[in-house]
């Protein structure tokens, strides 16, 4: 049997590199979003820890006023990561519509190589059945005739 060839194979590895590309860049989209969530969770923490703290008995209203200071810094670099948070999830989402892109792009070609394999394995198994009934109608002939 001859072996199936696909004359797309070379683009369909090109399309299956992109894919995984796609899904690195996601990967990477997607991780840089997880750790700015938590460096938001740690400074939430932080935040709640200092307000514990802050009117804890024998602190002076020095040591208030710097907590109250700390705090305010806090809440100022939540806010940057917030609006960091934001961006990065726009380009989670960005890299998403480029992977989901890609694998579609890969799994039209894969459909097309199933499609076109099917059809050569059906045209050769019809092709074996007329070479085995050539061969089975040349034996009662060959028998008749010696």
């Amino acid at each position: 049997m001859k072996r199936f060839t696909f004359d797309l194979e070379k683009v369909l590895e090109l399309r299956a590199h992109r894919e995984r590309e796609a899904e690195l860049a996601l990967g990477k989209a997607v991780g840089a979003l997880s750790r700015i969530e938590r460096q938001i969770q740690t400074i939430a923490e932080q935040r709640v820890s200092a307000a514990a703290e802050r009117f804890a008995p024998g602190n002076t209203t020095a040591l208030i006023k710097q907590y109250d200071c700390y705090m305010l810094r806090l809440d100022t670099a939540k806010n940057a990561l917030l609006e960091d948070a934001a961006k990065a999830a726009l380009q989670v989402e960005e890299a998403r519509k480029v992977y989901t892109g890609a694998s579609r792009e890969r799994k039209v070609i894969e459909k097309v190589k199933e499609n076109r394999e099917r059809e050569y394995r059906k045209q050769f198994l019809a092709e074996e059945g007329k070479a085995l009934d050539d061969l089975a109608g040349g034996a009662g002939v060959r028998r008749s005739i010696g």
